[in-house]
This record gives C-alpha cells, sequence and structure tokens, in this order.
C-alpha cells in the first residue's frame, strides 16, 4: 500500500497518462473511418425520441430518421437497411430503407431503463433530469435556456450526482453501516445510474468525480485534486475520443478545471456569494466555447444564474425524484416547470446584455483559452484588461466587412443574406422543415456567425411559404427595422406577416423602384402586376463594388421576357437563379442576354419537383454553378476588388 501511494503521489503520472490519452484520442480520430457506401447496420436501441416523426439511437452511434411512428423499445436488437445521409465525428444518420426486429437484449440495464421511460410517460423534464435526454422539452424553451446562459443546468452532472450521492449516503448512515462499505454501495448505485442514462460526458464526469475523490479521502491516498482531474479527464478520452467533440463535455470539463483552481476564492459563508462568483467565474471560462459554437454571450447570465440555480438543484431536480417514487405529485411539478418556462420566456425578450460576435479562425478562440488560464495563474489586471480589449475588437469586427454576399442553405426554398457597409439585408427567409423551428435557429445562427445584430430590410421576392415561410418568427427572434414586399395583392401569408409587423411597430413597404443603401442602389426591376405570385416576384439588381448581382425570386420566363423588353441588361456576374432551377424560369434567350459568370442554385436535397432541371442546366453550362444542395451556403466576399467564393458543405 505504501508504494502504491507513492506512485500515486507522482505528479509526472498523470501528465503521462494525460497525455497518452490525447495521444490516443488524436489517433482514432484521424484513422477512424466510416465507410460510405455501407447500407446495412445492425445495433441495440438505447434512445427512442418519439415525436411526429420518430429517431432511433443505438449502442454503436446510429441514429436512425424515421417518417411514422415506430413499435420498438429500448434494448430491441435490430437490422437496419438504408442510405448514410449524414455522418459526424463518429456518429453515422441513416435514413432507412426498412427495420427488422431480430432480438430483445436480456441486459438488466436496458429492462431498468424501460421501467423507467413507462413510468415517466413522456414528461419532457422527468427525462431530462432522470434520463438526461433533453430532446423532449420545446425547442423554444430550450432555445431560451440557451441564450440565457443556463442550459448547464439541464444536463445531469456534477451537481446531480452530487446530491444524488448525498441522498443515498443519508439513507445509508442510517443504518450503522461503515464509511467504506456505504461508499462501495453508493458508487454501485452511481455506476448503475450511469450506464442507464448512457455515458454522456458530464453524467460521467460527475460519477468519475464522486468516485475518484471519494477513494482518495477515504483510503488517504493525498492525491493533489488536480491530479485526479487529469486522471479523470484522461479515463473519459479512453472511453470515447469523441467526447473531445461534445459542447457539454467541453463545458463541463472546462468549468470543473477552473473551479478547482480557485477554491480558495470561491469559500463565502454566504451562499449567494458562493454561488455569484461561481457564477462569474464560469461565465468567464465558458466563454470561448459558447462563441465558438453560438457566437453569442449574455452577460446577465450571471444574474439569472442566481435565481435558476437554487430553483433546478434544490427544487426541480429533487423534485423530479419524488414524482418517480410517488406520481401524485405530478401536477405540483408541472406548475413549478411552468414557473421556470415561463421565467426564462420572459427572461429571453430581454435583448440588454445580448452581445452577437462574428465566427472567426479557432485560434483566436484558442487565444481567448490561453488568457484566460493567465489570468488565472497570475491574477493579474492587464492580463483581464487584454481579455477585454479582444472582446471589443472581436464585436466590433463585422464593422470591416464591406461587401459579401451568402445564399443561406435552407433546403427547398430561398434566403440570401446581403452585407453593404454595415448594413444588412435579407431576400426571403426559406419556410419552415418541422413544427420545432429547427430552420428558424439555422438562420439565426448564419446571421450571428457573420457578426449581424440586425437585419435593416428584410425583403420577401414574394409570398410563397418556401420563400417567407420563417419570416413571422424571425421578425419575433431577431431585430428587424423594415420589410419590403412585392408588387401584387397579399396573399394570406402576407397578412399574418403585416399583423406582426404593426403589433412591433415596423414599418414596411410594397412594390418599390428603387432602395439606396450607404450610396449602394438596389434597383427592383420588376413592377408589373401579374395575377399570379410567381411572376410578382421582386427581381433586384445590384452592382457592388463593380461587380453585379442579380436575385430572381421565382420569376418565370413571362417575367424575364417583359425584363428584357424594357432593360437593356448587363452581363451579370453571380446570378441567383430563379424558381430553383425550374423549367419554368431560365429561359435560353434570358441567360444567353445577361451571360452569368457564376449561378446560385438554392435547392432542397432530393426535393420533390425534380429541381434543377436538367434543360436549366444546360442553358447555365457556361457559368460555374453552386447548388445548396450539394454545396451547402454559398458566400460571395468582396475584399480589394476581387471576389472570393467559400462553401460550407450541407
Amino acid at each position: 500500500m505504501l508504494k502504491l501511494r507513492k506512485i500515486l503521489l507522482c505528479n509526472y503520472l498523470y501528465y503521462l497518462i494525460l497525455l497518452l490519452a490525447i495521444f490516443y484520442c488524436t489517433v482514432v480520430i484521424n484513422t477512424n473511418k466510416i465507410d460510405l457506401n455501407k447500407n446495412t447496420f445492425k445495433g441495440t436501441i438505447t434512445k427512442i425520441i418519439k415525436k411526429d416523426n420518430d429517431i432511433i439511437y443505438t449502442n454503436n452511434n446510429l441514429i436512425v430518421y424515421l417518417n411514422k411512428k415506430n413499435k420498438f423499445k429500448v434494448g430491441d436488437n435490430i437490422l437496419i437497411k438504408g442510405s448514410i445521409i449524414h455522418t459526424l465525428n463518429n456518429t453515422i444518420y441513416i435514413k432507412p430503407s426498412s427495420i427488422k426486429y431480430l432480438s430483445t437484449s436480456p441486459n438488466i440495464i436496458y429492462f431498468i431503463k424501460r421501467l423507467l421511460i413507462k413510468r415517466l410517460k413522456n414528461n419532457s423534464y422527468l427525462y431530462t433530469f432522470i434520463l438526461g435526454d433533453k430532446s423532449y422539452i420545446n425547442s423554444i424553451v430550450k432555445r431560451s435556456y440557451q441564450e440565457n446562459g443556463i442550459s448547464h443546468l439541464f444536463a445531469i452532472s456534477g451537481m446531480h450526482i452530487s446530491l444524488l450521492s448525498n441522498i443515498i449516503n443519508k439513507l445509508l448512515k442510517r443504518t450503522n453501516l461503515q464509511e467504506e462499505t456505504i461508499f462501495k454501495i453508493t458508487s454501485f448505485f452511481l455506476l448503475l445510474y450511469l450506464f442507464i442514462v448512457g455515458l454522456s460526458p458530464s453524467i460521467l464526469r460527475g460519477v468519475l468525480f464522486y468516485i475518484l475523490f471519494t477513494t482518495n479521502n477515504i483510503y488517504y491516498f493525498y492525491i493533489k485534486k488536480i491530479n485526479l482531474f487529469f486522471f479523470i479527464v484522461s479515463i473519459s478520452l479512453f472511453i470515447n475520443p469523441y467526447y473531445i467533440f461534445d459542447i457539454g463535455y467541453q463545458y463541463s470539463y472546462l468549468i470543473s478545471f477552473s473551479l478547482l483552481l480557485n477554491t480558495n476564492y470561491l469559500k463565502s459563508n454566504n451562499y449567494f456569494i458562493s454561488l455569484f462568483k461561481v457564477s462569474i467565474l464560469s461565465s468567464i471560462v465558458s466563454l470561448p466555447i459558447s462563441l465558438y459554437h453560438f457566437y453569442q454571450i449574455n452577460i446577465l447570465s450571471t444574474l439569472y444564474n442566481l435565481f435558476f440555480v437554487p430553483l433546478v438543484s434544490i427544487i426541480v431536480f429533487p423534485f423530479s425524484l419524488i414524482v418517480v417514487l410517488f406520481p401524485i405529485t405530478e401536477p405540483i411539478y408541472n406548475e413549478v416547470i411552468k414557473l421556470l418556462e415561463k421565467t426564462s420566456l420572459f427572461l429571453v425578450n430581454i435583448n440588454i446584455g445580448k452581445l452577437i460576435f462574428k465566427k472567426v479562425n479557432i485560434i483566436i478562440y484558442l487565444i481567448y483559452i490561453l488568457i484566460i488560464i493567465l489570468f488565472f495563474i497570475f491574477r493579474k489586471k492587464i492580463i483581464l484588461g487584454i481579455l477585454i480589449f479582444i472582446l471589443i475588437f472581436h464585436y466590433n469586427l463585422s464593422y470591416f466587412m464591406n461587401y459579401f454576399i451568402k445564399y443561406i442553405d435552407v433546403g427547398q426554398g430561398d434566403c440570401t443574406l446581403i452585407h453593404i457597409n454595415n448594413k444588412n439585408m435579407m431576400i426571403d427567409t426559406g419556410g419552415k422543415t418541422d413544427n420545432d423551428l429547427v430552420l428558424l435557429y439555422k438562420i439565426l445562427n448564419e446571421l450571428k456567425k457573420e457578426g449581424v445584430k440586425k437585419i435593416d430590410y428584410l425583403i420577401s421576392s414574394h409570398g410563397d411559404f418556401d420563400h417567407m415561410g420563417e419570416a413571422i418568427n424571425l421578425v419575433e427572434n431577431f431585430k428587424v427595422e423594415k420589410v419590403i414586399f412585392n408588387c401584387g395583392s397579399y396573399n394570406e401569408l402576407e397578412k399574418e406577416v403585416i399583423k406582426i409587423l404593426n403589433k412591433k411597430k415596423i414599418k414596411y413597404y410594397s412594390c418599390i423602384k428603387e432602395l439606396n443603401i450607404d450610396k449602394n442602389n438596389l434597383y427592383f426591376l420588376q413592377t408589373k402586376e401579374y395575377d399570379n405570385e410567381n411572376d410578382n416576384s421582386n427581381v433586384i439588381y445590384t452592382e457592388l463594388n463593380g461587380y453585379k448581382f442579380m436575385f430572381m425570386g421565382d420569376a418565370s420566363s413571362t417575367t424575364e421576357k417583359e425584363i428584357m423588353s424594357i432593360y437593356n441588361l448587363p452581363d451579370i456576374d453571380v446570378l441567383k437563379v430563379g424558381h430553383h432551377g425550374s423549367r419554368t424560369s431560365s429561359s435560353e434567350e434570358f441567360i444567353n442576354v445577361i451571360d452569368p459568370k457564376y449561378s446560385i442554385i438554392s435547392v432542397g436535397k432530393n426535393n420533390r419537383y425534380g429541381h434543377p432541371n436538367k434543360e436549366v442546366l444546360n442553358n447555365l453550362e457556361k457559368s460555374k454553378i453552386y447548388r445548396t444542395d450539394q454545396d451547402g451556403s454559398i458566400m460571395f466576399k468582396i475584399k480589394n476588388n476581387k471576389l472570393k467564393i467559400e462553401t460550407c458543405s450541407p
């Protein structure tokens, strides 16, 4: 035992293990290649998200999208035939052609999990706090938690594991068992719970913290806390190298590391003072992660945590355990949850304190982390000053961008962001993909990624759903100054949008001929009224720093002929192709006249309309064609009088 203690007290041992874990992590990630041609898969179901369309998760990192409800259950072994639609890190996303039931696993873990699922009855917050599954929480509410800076409270982590272990310990102490026996029993239940809910990074960290830190205390190994932390990081990476990409893992371990380094600073006899210090520290440490993934921080989140941390940790989580044991208390529990949600939804509408930062090179985020670490080591105000200076520069970085146009991938729809000398315009918003506002959040992320803090003009090419279906949600969730509609009478969707605009006192216009943006003119070429929405589409022409851009909406060849008869059209550098490449638009005559150098087709992958049409592609063959279904979002930057093109694969 003495030799073991001597070995365990060696600091270099933990540094070596951590280096080996990082090396192992690097090797696995770079050598583990997914066979994209594979079409048959086997797996055991570990989780099923039952919504409009079920999603099945398996034990070998398969995520299977169904277009209907299914009768499978957790623990079923299944054979899946289908195509890979997406891969991310070590996870394979599958669109199945068939799923065959093979057998049900006799594993006791799956049996217990099935019993828990039956008991939870699809209560979204019981799923969250008992099984660690946040997928059932309403997307709008979940988004409010993220923007308020409190989403970490809804991942089972060290706080929840600590409370759970304390409950088990207190119950066992009444039996007069020895401390070592109590520790072993508690560890057994925590490990059982860990495997039931799945080896998520935050839960794994919490359980390992309890077991290793308690072992260190009971057996008097006197291992430094920081060395135990390095050991826990190493174990987690050996278990799953891909944890390194998990946002929860990054938040959890970086914040835990900072708390360990600042234990003395955080001590206070007052609970709320201590909580305030922890909240400030966590906000500073998590800053690079939030900026990298979400392009936004909320400086009021420190204050929000003073309310939400006690509410969740002292009331909601313990109450979740009580509801499982005593179902009769669930109605009261649901009222507490309503308070939680309503408070978050109210606070998310407070825009004061929300700061949006343009996405930059990863090196900048690493510099943030380095500066924060240096501040904790040396405690110098000048280091904090440097951090604040870089943040201010980063926040204003978008003001140094003169011109760019980004064709955002919204599936089968249109959405284009135009940035002209600190002014932002958006042409169309695309339409919803489902009821969870997935598309809206994708658009918001694209705006924030470019450092866009408001939309000066939201321009609707026309009132079809695939062009302005997200307009209401966008106006309600992002700052919009003015809205421009096309010519013709308003349809039902446009009338609904106008109701919201009137409510929010946002000015709107229709059938305009010209828009001047900081000495740059956008010309609206289509002002004649037709008897259909497509031909009434706004057709926009603009010249930015010598480069000519044209946006066709869903205008057909009829509109094209009308425009050619009125205007002497120049050769176009970048054409936003009309009607997603439909055969009704982009006539050979029109394309020959404008002779585009680049053609952008915004179209959904494997769409039911057969867009883009082969004849249209032939008409455009002299130009370089970009498609959102193949290239993702497409960015044109104008810098030093040169046009630079970037794509983001879907």
